[in-house]
């Protein structure tokens, strides 16, 4: 079969299957566009998720009639000149628009700011039509109708319109945090307007635009520098998390990123500190020199290549878990919100009318009188309680911190212990109740882990060292971090080329399979050049004997042993959730009670 060279515009079909995937893609194209363009006000409206209509309209730099024509023609851009390591833009590839306009019915008109008149092209199908004058206002408009009408292949793939729409939505989100000084609109006969005013330079404020108001009492700030790489932005505190990782957002030198390494060391981050199935919220931006990263992976930009992976990564772990140990024990304002609405009265009374008259017992507003519980005769068995104070004895733990006589503590002072179980404490702004058993396993796997990373864990020896056939390549892999796995317990040699011996492993496993550990360690370090796993497993095992040897539920504590537990809450790190992730306290404040009764 004779070789020949394809079309111009099936060159640009081809190239459309990968950049432009579904109209998120080309919302996603044409907003970056506009942001290169220097524009601080960009609209969106959409039909038909998108596939009837996607406009973008931006007060931007502009375009004249010359690089109109070359916009819409395949790698040609403004963005780059011959080198791709300083790429300081969103977009750089110059295939977007000739994509675009290869499946779908494109037009884009433009004015440059100190022109007298605009210019508008427009390209159906792959054909360019002859560029004619055009009223328009300083900046560029583009327009997409029937999307893939050139290719009805691939509308059979596209999703419902709702679900289209939901993804341009989260485009449009994106981009509004990465740059929170650009106001965007979103607008369209397929949804509600959406409008986000800029914010300058709170980032926070923008944030809450879009992630919501609680996110900024939840939000813990990030400042960390790494050699060559800083990283920005909030992390929200363990209490405060979500059923999916679409509230994780990570951006590289502003470009929005969806890039696994990092989603993973968010996760990494976050370790023992969320329940199963629940995800932190975060806004990372990550800023490093452009020759340090590659973002030329794939046409559609979303995924990214760091020079050094394990250092991003560690950066990352580590400024997370920083700010978690310094602020991250309090309580998400989200617990108050939710027990204020359980508190919320559900009395309703009977209207009805009763039958044979009105009589005091069954009128609807005859006085409250309880029948239990705030009697004299029931309340007679508290006589013999003495009044808790915030004085913390060193009967609960040996060596408690000594506090003064008229120190005001965060968690306040004990006043009751509930249902054997729940701690109530005073503070001075309002009230706490401390899940007791939650809160003493977070302490003891606490100390548990400081022993776990101040001295070699326990190792046993193996009678028959066992040998691991592996391939070469991961063998060198795991004798480059023999150090640090024995360091962990776990001693290894090499046995050959391809074989790796296993001699010693953490006594706190008890009975390892030695084979999967190694090649669960192995796949690991492929992936991500750290041997974590194997921390991570004595860090479990360590939960779990905190979960077996904490205070249980049902005991009864003296004060001074609930004011020692307070105490220690208030010095340990992470102290706000227990090892499943679960809240170990819920604070409530004065203002909201009043609230409760009416007299706020």
């Amino acid at each position: 079969m004779a070789i020949k060279q394809l079309s111009e515009t099936l060159i640009n079909q081809i190239a459309a299957g990968e950049v432009i995937e579904r109209p998120a893609s080309a919302a996603k194209e044409l907003i970056e566009n506009a942001l290169d363009a220097g524009a601080t006000r960009i609209e969106i409206a959409t039909a038909g998720g998108g596939k009837a209509l996607l406009r973008v309209s931006d007060n931007g730099s502009g375009m004249d009639a010359a690089d109109l024509e070359l916009a819409v023609r395949r790698h040609c851009t403004s963005k780059i000149s011959e080198t791709l390591e300083d790429i300081r833009t969103l977009g750089f590839r110059g295939e977007a628009l000739p994509s675009i306009g290869s499946v779908a019915r494109l037009s884009i008109a433009s004015r440059k700011r100190d022109s007298t008149g605009g210019h508008e092209i427009a390209v159906t199908g792959g054909k360019i039509a002859h560029m004619r004058p055009a009223a328009a206002n300083p900046g560029t408009i583009v327009e997409v109708r029937d999307l893939f009408f050139a290719t009805p292949a691939r509308l059979k793939f596209l999703k419902t319109e709702k679900a289209e729409a939901g993804a341009i939505t989260e485009i449009v989100k994106r981009m509004a945090i990465a740059f929170p000084a650009v106001r965007f609109v979103l607008s369209g006969s397929d949804r509600t307007t959406l409008e986000f005013p800029a914010t300058g330079d709170d980032h926070l404020a923008r944030m809450a635009q879009v992630l919501g108001k609680e996110f900024r009492d939840n939000a813990i700030a990030l400042d960390a520098v790494r050699e060559e790489i800083s990283l920005t932005g909030f992390a929200g505190v363990p209490t405060f998390n979500r059923g999916n990782s679409a509230h994780q957002y990570a951006f590289v030198n502003g470009r929005p990123v969806q890039d696994k390494l990092i989603l993973s060391a968010i996760r990494g981050a976050y370790a023992e500190t969320i329940p199963s199935g629940r995800y932190p919220v975060a806004v990372l931006s990550i800023t490093l020199d452009p020759a340090l990263v590659d973002v030329n992976v794939h046409p559609a930009k979303s995924d990214v290549r760091f020079r050094d992976p394990g250092l991003v990564r560690g950066l990352i772990v580590g400024a997370i878990r920083e700010a978690l140990a310094r602020d991250g024990s309090r309580a998400a304002t989200t617990g108050a919100s939710d027990m204020l609405r359980s508190f919320r009265p559900g009395f309703q009374p009977n209207t009805q009318r009763p039958q044979g008259g009105w009589s005091a017992e069954t009128s609807p507003s005859r006085p409250f009188q309880p029948t239990t519980g705030f009697g004299e005769r029931p309340q007679a068995s508290f006589d013999g309680l003495s009044m808790p104070t915030a004085r913390a004895e060193p009967q609960f733990s040996p060596q408690p911190p000594a506090p003064e006589p008229n120190a005001r503590y965060p968690l306040g002072a004990a006043r009751a212990q509930i249902h054997a179980n729940y701690i109530v404490a005073q503070t001075e702004d309002g009230l706490v109740i401390v899940d007791q058993h939650a809160a003493h396993e977070r302490l003891v796997f606490e100390a548990m882990r400081k022993a776990l990373h101040s001295k070699r864990p326990a190792s046993q020896v193996l009678l028959i060292p066992e040998i691991i056939d592996l391939p070469e390549e991961d063998c060198d892999r795991l004798m480059q971090h023999a150090a640090e796995l024995s360091e962990l317990g776990l001693a290894i040699e090499r046995f050959g080329p391809g074989a790796i011996a296993v001699r010693e492993t953490p006594a706190m496993l008890g009975e390892v399979d030695a084979h999967g550990l190694i090649r669960q360690l192995a796949d690991e370090i492929a992936e991500w050049d750290t041997a974590s796993g194997l921390s991570a497993k004595l860090e479990y095992v360590a939960a779990t004997m905190a979960c077996h040897g904490s205070v249980r539920s049902g005991r009864r504590m003296r004060p001074e042993e609930m004011n020692a537990l307070l105490r220690e809450m208030e010095v340990t790190p992470g102290s706000g959730q227990c090892n499943h992730g679960r809240p170990t306290y819920i604070e409530l404040k004065l203002s909201d009670i009043e609230r409760l009764f009416g007299r706020s």
